[in-house]
């Protein structure tokens, strides 16, 4: 197996940052145990949640019980296409399902290969211990001093270095083993650098690392993989690993190792644009409630600035002027804790807790257009990929989405920005802002409340964005999902 800690595209790391890498190996091999010579059961399932809607299958790993309820399922090694994923926030589940969307539309079969979920696994227990240790930064960077010298810089430059690459590649060695009685010709497009990683490790033959961010970082680096970005702006920067060491000149990556596609979005949100921005401006110009979606984590950092959106969206919804989905996600007590801080909004909640058909009708009335949507509308599910998915169908009839410059910076839907959670995502809001389909970064409450009213008030700012919207789908700008499927398959394709 080549070691891609010592060497990074060329590029030798020095001998203390590679004796640095084997020894964060080895602490958690301490920790978790080794367990490469372990031969995990594999079988596969359809997804219970979004197999219907999305054609997905779940590739179950090494759980005996799960396994004996999936039954033996087969692998279709001609059509099938693995995304590789893990839950680290929703940002990655929510690429995934693009990726298995696009996939399905062009006669695929996707299978949801999530490595967070294989509990008895030392590659899940790895996984885990490094989303717990984001998740606790990512709530104390609520502190600004915490955030201004730890949590930023880490995201910005930590992240960016070679260095950290080195360590997460000898890392992602202990992730290979659940790909072991995975068939090796199977395409495998990871949409988190650790799936990808691990798929090369392994020894899967056909390997996509699907980028997220559009901040160059050696983070997300997986060489042995092709590398894609949504933007091209990023391009330069990832193709001569620029400022990841430093000063240094760096060997650049090789051509064919990188990719530009366009923004990694749903086959059904793509098809939809042109109606769904042309009921936007409907709707605007006939002065019906101007419809808000605010996406909710669980980790708080930006609670405060949620209830002052709401705080402030109050008296406009109660003239019907605007009108409020707020998706918390699988985080209900997200839910309860604004309606104590702020309890009239009881008096225009409904909720659509845990039941997905309730959460699909709801969507398609609201899509359909035949009747006006008032209120505050609540969505809460337990299911991680009901929770996930809820965003993605309630955008499609939402005017403005509000949210940070994460993965959902690149959705073709008008977009305010408020404060990021981490200095990397700020290029996501760039981006956006450039091509016309979102606000400025509000890193503040009043410069939020003060996009709020231009969007309310102002009668161009929303039907520009849904026109620009319209011709950057023209210009292929929201295609990344169906490229990356065509990338993943042409490698395989190219082999034969």
């Amino acid at each position: 197996m080549t070691d891609r800690s010592s060497v990074i595209f060329g590029n030798k790391m020095p001998d203390k940052v590679y004796k640095k890498a084997v020894k964060s190996k080895k602490k958690y091999i301490k920790k978790f145990g080794d367990d490469s010579r372990k031969n995990y059961e594999v079988s596969v399932e359809k997804n219970r949640y979004i197999g219907d809607s999305l054609g997905v299958y779940n590739i179950l790993v090494g759980n005996p019980a799960e396994n004996a309820h999936a039954g033996k399922g087969t692998f279709d090694t001609e059509k099938g296409i693995i995304v590789g994923n893990i839950r680290m926030g929703f940002g990655h589940y929510r690429i995934s399902m693009a990726m298995a969307s696009a996939a399905k539309a062009m006669g695929y079969t996707p299978y949801w290969m999530d490595l967070n979920s294989y509990g008895e696994t030392t590659c899940t227990k790895v996984i885990g211990a490094q989303n717990d240790l984001y998740s606790l930064g990512s709530r104390l960077s609520k502190n600004p001093i915490f955030n201004k010298l730890v949590w930023e810089p880490m995201n910005y430059e930590g992240f960016r270095a070679l260095s950290y690459n080195a360590a997460d590649q000898k890392n992602a060695e202990l992730m290979a083993p659940v790909y072991r009685n995975v068939p090796k010709d199977i395409p495998v497009i990871g949409t988190h650098v650790w799936p990808a990683q691990a798929a090369v490790h392994a020894g899967m033959k056909y390997v996509v690392n699907a980028i997220p961010d559009n901040w160059p970082m050696a983070l997300h680096l997986s060489e042995g993989s092709v590398h894609t970005i949504q933007c091209h702006n990023s391009y330069m920067g990832y193709r001569i690993l620029n400022g990841m060491n430093k000063d240094k000149v760096n060997k650049p990556m090789p051509s064919d190792s990188l990719v530009y596609t366009g923004h990694y979005i749903d086959h059904e949100i793509v098809q939809g644009i042109e109606a769904d921005c042309e009921a936007r401006i409907r709707r605007k110009e006939n002065g019906e409630p101007m419809r808000f979606l605010l996406t909710i984590g669980g980790a708080g950092a930006q609670k405060e600035i949620f209830a002052a959106i709401i705080k402030f969206l109050l008296p406009y919804i109660e003239k019907k002027q605007a009108a409020l989905y707020v998706n918390v996600g699988d985080y209900r007590n997200v839910w309860e804790a604004l309606l104590a801080e702020i309890p009239e909004m009881k008096n225009y909640a409904a909720e659509h807790f845990d039941c997905w058909a309730d959460t699909e009708a709801f969507a398609q009335k609201a899509l359909d257009g035949k009747e006006k949507i008032e209120g505050i509308h609540g969505f809460w599910h337990k299911n991680i990929f009901e929770a996930v998915y809820c965003t993605n169908l309630l955008m499609r009839s939402c005017d403005v989405l509000v949210t940070k410059p994460s993965e959902l910076a690149f959705y073709p839907v008008p977009k305010l920005f408020i404060r990021r959670v981490g200095k990397h995502e700020m290029w996501g809001a760039i981006h956006s802002a450039e091509v016309g389909d979102g606000t400025l970064e509000c890193r503040d409450i009043p410069h939020t409340i003060q996009m709020l009213e231009l969007f309310l008030q102002d009668d161009t700012f929303l039907s520009d964005m849904c026109q620009n919207i319209v011709t950057n789908k023209k210009a292929g700008l929201y295609d990344g999902a169906y490229k990356v499927v065509e990338l993943a398959m042409g490698l395989k394709n190219k082999q034969k």
